[in-house]
């Protein structure tokens, strides 16, 4: 199991952030394998596929015959019936006709045993129900694919968070320490009597807010941790670390658009043809059905004896002419199910393409976003430089400085940001345009 993995790890590797708490190193394929083996929400679109799977095993009655066996007993002295076990057991006389015992028999004993066979022939509406449970089968198959699709884009982006998170802290920890070597530099100059006071205050609220920043940072390390633990189903909550550091991902492939054959538009196919087939079902129900029959029966006056036996085969041909309008009333309902069907698939068909037009936008935006605050980066990173070699020179103010070194620290956030948000971007547009 990856879990044991990673918490046998804990006692072997591991880094302490700034509050001592060690975190796990781990990477994307491990969560993905350990979300797809885990993942409750996985399990219950397996469960609701084998739901689908047994409703349409059920559908084989319509071919295969219905047996079954019975045993009964009975004391009577019922005329009628005594007659007839008597006839049924094969043990009728001469004497057995007269009127005075035909009206007031002796009380009798039957022992029966009955093998009974159905066997559907004709039922057309049948075939329609199987077909739409087919439908819905296949339609739960693909739907359970494209729960496991989401949850690997979901996994992307809780790994990508993680990464986010990681960057988030170093590049807040450069700054920290940059901090307090400014603190010890203003020290050092309010004792030369080179710096004021206010100077040095300036410096120390600076320090305390990267410390402020960093302790969030760290909380948000945990927040993406324990999403991450959460996807997986593991209820350790563990800090995690990513094997791999945030980087800008390959380009998006131009040419994919949404297809109708993605999992979730297809499924939805499916589940219209499968009212479509339901529809059909209950206009057929009009027309008659023909089953054929038959019995074979074991009879004797004493228990578990079979001294006589019968046996009875046929067909029946039955027609349901008139049930109160129920089934014209269900019949339009099962259309009008139907017809909304087929609307939620093109309204959803046509929400889908919207959404992956939105999506390349925000890919576009990204890119653009992404040159530029690169751009930024390179500007405020010179900037600090500049202005940390003439403060050290005596050239430059503290506020100046500090102001080139927030700058510097926001310019960087802003650029892994932005990475995030394009690789957000492109893991979005894959998941529109899978097949």
């Amino acid at each position: 199991m990856i879990l044991r993995t990673f918490i046998t790890s804990l006692f072997f590797t591991g880094t302490f952030s700034m509050f001592g708490q060690e975190s796990v190193p781990i990477s994307r394929q491990d969560v993905m394998a350990s979300v797809s083996e885990n993942n409750t929400t996985i399990k219950i679109s397996i469960e609701e596929f084998n739901q689908a799977r047994a409703e349409y095993r059920q559908t084989n009655a319509i071919f295969l015959p219905n047996i079954s066996a019975s045993y009964t007993g009975i004391s009577t002295t019922n005329p009628l019936m005594a007659f007839g076990s008597k006839l049924n057991q094969e043990i009728l006389t001469q004497n057995d006709f007269d009127p005075a015992l035909l009206n007031d028999p002796d009380q009798i004993q039957n022992f029966a045993t009955t093998f009974e066979i159905q066997q559907p022939l004709i039922n057309v509406d049948g075939f329609y129900h199987r077909a739409a449970a087919k439908s819905k089968m296949e339609a739960m198959s693909l739907k359970r694919q494209r729960t496991a699709d989401f949850l690997e884009f979901e996994v992307s982006n809780a790994y990508m968070q993680l990464q986010l998170a990681y960057k988030i802290v170093d590049v807040l920890n450069k700054a920290y320490e940059a901090a307090k070597a400014n603190k010890k530099l203003a020290d050092n100059g309010f004792r030369q009597g080179l710096l004021q006071r206010a100077d040095v205050l300036n410096v120390e609220v600076r320090l305390n807010d990267v410390k402020n920043q960093l302790q969030h940072a760290e909380s948000n390390i945990n927040n993406a941790s324990n999403y991450i633990s959460f996807l997986m189903n593991d209820d350790s909550f563990l800090r995690f670390r990513p094997t791999v550091s945030l980087t800008v991902n390959s380009m998006f492939d131009s040419n994919k658009t949404v297809s109708e054959n993605r999992s979730d538009i297809k499924a939805m196919q499916l589940g219209t043809q499968a009212l479509e087939a339901m529809n059909k079902a209950d206009n057929m129900a009009f027309l008659p059905r023909l089953n054929a029959f038959g019995s074979y029966q074991l009879y004797d006056d004493d228990m578990f004896q079979a001294d006589a036996n019968g046996y009875v085969i046929g067909a029946k041909l039955s027609w349901d002419i008139f049930q109160g309008s129920k089934r014209f009333g269900k019949a339009q309902k099962s259309k009008a199910e139907f017809e909304k069907s087929k609307l939620q698939y093109d309204q959803y068909l046509s929400k889908s393409k919207l959404e992956f037009n939105k999506a390349q936008r925000m890919f576009i935006d990204a890119k653009n976003k992404l040159d530029l605050t690169a751009l930024a980066l390179k500007q405020s990173e010179e900037s600090l430089r500049i202005r940390t070699n003439r403060f050290k020179e005596g050239l430059e103010k503290t506020s100046d400085l500090l102001m080139a070194e927030t700058q510097y620290a926001q310019k960087q956030l802003e650029y892994y940001q932005t990475i995030f948000e394009y690789n957000y971007a492109l893991n979005y547009l894959e998941f529109l345009t899978r097949e």
